[in-house]
């Protein structure tokens, strides 16, 4: 019999994967979406309800053109499924006049004219007296920033992918990729063999395993985020925005009250490196998976700091310098990578969808993705 060939098979159908899938099935290509588990799901790194998009960039000025396309696509997203997908509760960055990721996010504001409000510590206290700072921070605050949720982005991705016909394999590990045979890119799991004229490898914490035969320069990472009960009439989101706070030396993020599910809190940095393999939900492992939380949260939010509702944990893919990487194979131009999202990914995963999609119809994508070349790390 004769083996089916498709014009795209997606490997990893995640954050960025699926959305790749979504755009290339739109566009009538022929695409198979093949994942480990069955997406939306808590094995990896998009679940956990919601994520932030910022568009005032604190990680580097060169991201905003980019989030604004995604923020677009969000929203187009929100318009034609059936899920809420994007909220906007406005983002407020809070630490010291000096913080370069404020410096930064203020600096991406006024070269892009987005709307930024500069408030002193009083202020913010003021404003929302459920926050307690020093008298040197300040406060960045996006009013047309906020969050999405993360799964329903993954579901309605996922249903429009399927809708135009994309292909769908779940619990499926990919084991290999060979690129040696004539009639396509072979894909492999233990219990089929697929092939494609080209292959998006989006497999987060993964990649590595992957591609052993070279160094990815990615750490998998552990990380716990938690929902903690607190008092509506200061965190609710219909008055308290989404936030992050630079320490210096640590950052955090978290989420007002929505609804009934308490405020959900993080950090972006820190964490246990781990192999993807050993992952499982196993918050309170460690001490400080609640105990960085509630030090944040009694410094600078002390009235949230009351009963742990729930704590998840979740992967995050480091690259070495934080920036993503989107290149192709080095051995293949066939094969797509795209990975070390290093924990402020999520809020792309529908322009990079777009993207990818681009790269494997046209060769090129109208994005300039030149920060995210694997060539950077050989200089």
């Amino acid at each position: 019999m004769k083996q089916e060939i498709y014009d795209c098979i997606v490997v990893g159908a995640g954050t960025m994967g699926m959305a790749a899938g979504a755009f290339l099935a739109k566009q009538g290509v022929h695409t198979l979406l093949i994942d480990a588990f069955n997406p939306p799901h808590a094995s990896s790194s998009h679940h956990g309800d919601t994520r932030m998009i910022r568009h005032a960039y604190g990680e580097g000025r060169q991201y905003v053109q980019l989030v604004k396309r995604a923020q677009q696509l969000w929203e187009e997203l929100d318009h034609i499924s059936d899920y809420k997908i994007f909220e906007k509760t406005g983002v407020l960055g809070i630490g010291a006049k000096d913080s370069p990721f404020l410096q930064e996010t203020i600096e991406a504001a006024h070269k892009y004219d987005l709307p930024l409000e500069i408030l002193t510590a009083q202020a913010m206290m003021e404003r929302w007296p459920g926050i307690t700072v020093p008298e040197h921070f300040i406060g960045c605050l996006e009013p047309d920033s906020g969050l999405l949720y993360s799964e329903h982005c993954i579901q309605a991705y996922k249903e429009l992918a399927l809708k135009h016909g994309a292909e769908m394999v779940s619990n499926a590990p990919v084991l290999a990729i060979d690129t040696s045979e004539s009639n396509g890119v072979k894909v492999s799991t233990r219990e089929a063999t697929f092939y494609g004229k080209k292959v998006i490898v989006t497999v987060g914490a993964w990649a590595g395993k992957l591609f052993n035969h070279f160094a990815l320069p990615i750490q998998p990472i552990r990380k716990v985020f938690g929902w903690f009960d607190a008092p509506k009439a200061l965190y609710s989101s219909s008055h308290f925005p989404s936030f992050y706070i630079d320490e210096g030396t640590r950052m955090f993020y978290g989420f007002p009250v929505l609804n009934n599910t308490g405020l959900k809190i993080g950090r972006t940095d820190g964490g246990q490196p781990i192999d993807p393999d050993q992952h499982g939900q196993n918050f309170g492992v460690y001490d400080e998976d609640e105990g960085e939380l509630r030090e944040c949260l009694q410094t600078y939010l002390p009235a949230s700091n009351e009963t742990l509702l729930q704590g998840k944990t979740c992967l995050q893919t480091r690259s070495s310098d934080s920036h993503f990487i989107i290149d192709e194979h080095p051995e293949d131009s066939r094969v797509i990578i795209a990975t070390g999202f290093s924990g402020h990914g999520f809020k792309f995963g529908s322009v990079i969808g777009e993207a990818l999609s681009e790269i494997v119809i046209n060769g090129s994508t109208q994005h300039d993705l030149s920060l995210f070349s694997l060539e950077r790390f050989s200089k």
